[in-house]
């Protein structure tokens, strides 16, 4: 009895005894079956050729292939272009393909069938190899003819090769032209950067960041000119003064003079004043300095014209005393007037050095800035320049390699076994049918036999026993029947009848 769809092997052994002719008839019955369809079926037999791809005779180090070397890749575009409508429809035309089947099926219905009959398989590499990639592929192809399956294979084959050759010469012309096309813009966009840079720098000229130390410099050079120049300010303004003073003495005492009141004493005075005056200088400079040989010199002439300064003189006028000025005054006066102008030139050069000095010390501060903006357009143009160098070396490689295309000298297909005139059928096999038919029948003896075990509710042991009523099981007896007993010799449990007797509780 089998519960809950499992079953015991006793179940199995008590299932076989009784229905073992189901198997055999089964499976005999389908095997035969099998058999008689690889005669009744219709033979197709398949035509085999072998192409291997050949390595390029230049090195790929030298000249590297425009196309990639996935063979797998390569291999199903030219299978999708071999076996389109164009090409099949003149094979079978070639032929006289589907001669019967021309009048009732329309043109793609056979080209779909030829499509079919075709087929395209890489081979596997071979142990050992240094690369993954295939070494090659097979074309066959399976027709009712075996004749006419070799004649479509070798077709299909050099399609293949002729197809592949086109492919390789194509693209190595449209990646030229294409990288043609790309280095003119490149150079455009690199001229562009090249140009943007140049009036960049042109603008910033001298707040560029390789001339901040120049300008460092100059701000430094310009500061010691300036401080220089300040010097030479004060000591113009000092000299002015000094010169004034002195004008103003020879004035007085020329009047004087010219009046007849010259008083010794004032110019005794001046002498004494320009003498202290030039002991400070020598106190702060040597004897050797511009101010100090200035006041010396100053000095002896005034002691000079005291020397020659006669004892008395008639009164002049106005007039005469403006004609006859003495020579000193006039020379004072023209110190004074060269003293102004030094002055003045030297405070248009304090400008000057001041507003060079603002220059610089803006470029400083402005050159971080610049520095930014000048890396930015720097790392455009190096990009720039970058691609433009590489597509200049693809182009190259591209034309050499569209070269070596014409010349026939890369990677080209090589047909290593002539396509096959099969002499056995492909189709059917009779060792495949057979022995799916044998299998097929016994698969179908064992379904046959589960539902049969699963249909048989009798109760053969103790355990069905308590399975089916329930009920504990207190003892069994024994069938009467002599008959089965000696059956159940050699099998001991084969054809046994126990009655269970039960009680409740």
């Amino acid at each position: 009895m089998v519960r809950n769809g499992e079953i015991s092997v006793a179940d199995v052994k008590r299932i076989l005894r009784r229905f073992w002719w189901i198997p055999a008839l089964s499976t005999l019955l389908l095997g035969a079956v099998g058999y008689g369809a690889t005669r009744v079926l219709q033979k197709k037999y398949t035509s085999i050729t072998t192409v291997l791809v050949e390595q390029p005779a230049v090195s790929a180090s030298y000249v590297p292939p425009v196309m990639d070397d996935d063979l797998n890749q390569h291999l199903a575009s030219m299978k999708s272009q071999v076996l389109s409508s164009s090409r099949l429809q003149p094979v079978i035309e070639k032929f006289n393909l589907y001669a019967d089947e021309r009048n009732t099926e329309p043109m793609e219905a056979l080209e779909a069938r030829l499509r079919s009959a075709v087929d395209v398989d890489l081979m596997q590499p071979m142990i050992g190899a240094t690369t993954r990639q295939p070494p090659g592929f097979r074309v066959s192809v399976t027709f009712p003819d075996p004749r006419m399956a070799q004649k479509i294979c070798a077709e299909m084959t050099s399609m293949f090769m002729q197809q592949n050759a086109e492919i390789k010469l194509g693209v190595a012309k449209d990646t030229t032209k294409f990288l043609s096309e790309q280095v003119d813009q490149a150079k455009a966009k690199l001229d562009e950067q090249d140009s943007k840079l140049a009036q960049f720098k042109q603008r910033y000229l001298g707040s560029l960041p390789e001339e901040v130390q120049r300008n460092l410099s100059q701000v430094s050079t310009l500061n010691t000119q300036l401080e220089t120049n300040n010097q030479s300010i004060a000591r113009a303004q000092q000299d002015k003064t000094i010169t004034e003073s002195l004008l103003a003495q020879q004035e007085s005492n020329w009047k004087l003079a010219q009046s007849g009141q010259v008083n010794p004493e004032t110019q005794e005075q001046q002498l004494a004043s320009l003498q202290e005056q030039y002991n400070a200088l020598l106190l702060r400079y040597t004897a050797e300095h511009p101010d100090v040989v200035k006041l010396k010199a100053q000095l002896e002439d005034l002691k000079r014209r005291i020397a020659e300064e006669p004892a008395s003189k008639g009164p002049m006028t106005a007039t005469q005393a403006k004609l006859h000025e003495p020579p000193q005054i006039q020379q004072l006066r023209a110190r004074i007037k060269q003293d102004d102008m030094s002055v003045a030139d030297l405070a248009t050069r304090q400008t000057q050095i001041q507003q060079q000095i603002s220059q610089l010390q803006a470029r400083v501060q402005m050159s971080p800035m610049i520095e930014e903006q000048l890396k930015e357009l720097m790392r455009s143009y190096q990009t720039a320049q970058e691609f433009y160098n590489d597509l200049l070396k693809r182009r190259a490689n591209s034309s050499m390699a569209t070269e070596l295309e014409n010349q026939q000298q890369s990677g080209n297909f090589r047909v290593l076994d002539a396509p096959s005139l099969p002499t056995e059928p492909s189709f059917p096999k009779v060792p495949m049918f057979l022995g799916g038919g044998l299998a097929s029948g016994l698969v179908l003896a064992l379904g046959i036999l589960y539902l049969l075990a699963m249909m048989d509710h009798a109760m053969y042991t103790e355990r069905d026993v308590e399975l089916g009523l329930r009920m504990p099981v207190l003892t069994m007896v024994p069938s009467l029947e002599q008959a089965l007993y000696a059956k159940s010799a050699r099998t001991k449990d084969a054809g046994k009848f126990e009655t269970a007797v039960a009680f409740k509780g």
